[in-house]
Parts: C-alpha cells; structure tokens; sequence
C-alpha cells in the first residue's frame, strides 16, 4: 500500500467517485508500481465492478495505462503533465513559503529549498538571511551541481546506491573551489557518510567561503528535495549542530503540507435571530 498515509474516509461535502478515484490514484508508489483490479477492490473493501470502473475511467483520462497482456494498471503520461506543471505553478512556493520563512526566523539564515533536475538541484523557493543575499542575482532558479554542496550532496546520498552511481559513473565533473571534491570514490564515501548521519555539511564547496548545512525532504520514503541553511561560515563557528534540530524541524512540515497541504478553514455561519 502507499508509503503515505491516507485517510481513507470522504470528507464531509465531497463527492465520493471522485475521491475514491484519487485514492487509487496516491495507493501508487515506486515499491507498489502496478495494481490489478482485485487487488484494488481487495486493498479498500469495495466491490470488483466500483474497482474496475474507476480504473477504466482513468485509464481513459490518461491518469493510468493498461498493460493487455496482464491487465495491470500504472501511472499514465496525464500524471506526468499534471507534475511538471505543479512545480512550475508557483503552489510549491506558496505551500513551502511559511517554513522556509520560519526557518529563518529561527536561524538567521538564507533558507533554500531544491527540487532535482537532471545533474543539478534546482532552487525552486528561497528566503534570503538576515544579513543579506548571498547573490547579486534571485536564488530561486539557481542549479547546484550534484557533486559539489550540501544542497545537492542531501539529495544525492538518499538516492539507491546503484541508481547515485549510475548517475556519476563516468562522468566529468567540474571544481569551483579547491574544497570542490571531483574523485568519484571519494564522493561516493561522502554520500554515505551523509545518509548515515542524515544530513550534510559543507564550506566553500561551491562558493567559497559559505557553510551550508542541509537536509532531506522526503515523499514517503521516496527523497523528494532538499532542505538548506546558507551563510558566510563565519556564522557557523561551531558547525552546524546547532541549526540542526530547527532545520530537521522545518523539513518534517514541509513535508507534511506536501502530502498533506494545509485546508482552508470553513466559514462559520452565523446564526439567526428571530
């Protein structure tokens, strides 16, 4: 079953068709790639008939495709267009805005979140530090490499191990500073090392003289991002210890008002005098 929760009762004043079919929709999962239409009816304790016409109408929408030969369904390219278009929408920023800028608040620093993008984090929402930007140019859209930086290094090391070296098997990569670490087995150490503690830290690997502290958002148990602190490593005279706890912090919200984003509140009425 999915790796995320799911409260599987309707809400009260939804339509119950439709939330059924996104349920079947969220049960998909990189372990649980594939359903059949017993297992479905099985999974939620509905009828065989309620099960296999809700994964023909969304077969026929796109959001599944059918395979003939075992008449399994997967997630289908409708899916696919409806991803990228939610992180190019600017709804990521608004549900990643009020952590990134509590964070903060708690730190002092410049908070980023990034999203993969081939070889690269992609900064996707950021709130600059209290003692100004670090750039002379908008973070948001900024790529980090994958092998230079906490930023990307929090990502990369949550990664299978076989799909991380794949991804830097014989590959050129580039050193901006001369802390920038270019050797693949050393860097392959570094992941480890990163997955084992649960989060990296790095100074003036990318940019010098500025210590970043990140971490891993996750999707389930699926790496989905990272979470970082960024500032002139003069700020972190002790390391990164203590921004820990509030950055660990901040990454677990966010990553429930990704899976569970935040509702708005009903509007009370207001009662009849007679």
């Amino acid at each position: 079953m999915a790796e995320i929760p799911l409260d599987r009762k309707t809400p009260a004043g939804a339509l119950q068709t439709v939330d059924r079919a996104l349920l079947v929709l969220l049960a998909f999962e990189r372990t649980r790639p594939d359903w059949g239409v017993t297992e479905v009816a099985a999974e939620f304790g509905w009828d065989t008939s309620v099960a296999q016409r809700l994964l023909s109408t969304l077969a026929g929408r796109g959001f599944l495709v059918s395979d003939p030969a075992t008449r399994r369904y997967r997630i289908g390219p409708a899916v696919l267009r409806l991803g990228r278009l939610w992180e190019r929408s600017g709804s990521l920023e608004l549900l990643a805005g009020p952590v990134l800028e509590e964070l903060r608040a708690a730190t002092g620093d410049t908070v980023l979140f990034c999203l993969p993008d081939n070889f690269h984090m992609r900064c996707v929402a950021a709130v600059e530090g209290e003692e100004g930007p670090l750039r002379y140019y908008p973070l948001v859209g900024e790529l980090y490499p994958a092998h230079a930086g906490a930023t990307s290094k929090s990502y990369f090391a949550f990664l299978p191990d076989e799909q991380r070296r794949l991804l830097f098997r014989d590959r050129p990569v580039a050193r901006f500073t001369d802390r920038t670490v270019t050797e693949p087995d050393e860097l392959e150490r570094e992941f480890l090392q990163v997955r084992a503690q649960g989060y990296a830290w790095t100074v003036g690997e990318y940019d010098a003289g500025i210590g970043t502290v990140a971490v891993p958002v996750f999707l389930g148990r699926e790496p989905y991002g990272s979470l970082s602190l960024g500032a002139a490593k003069e700020r972190f005279p002790d390391g990164p210890e203590d921004r820990l706890d509030a950055l660990r912090r901040a990454a677990r919200l966010l990553e429930q008002r990704l899976t569970q984003p935040p509702q708005r509140p009903r509007r009370m009425r207001t009662p009849r005098t007679t």
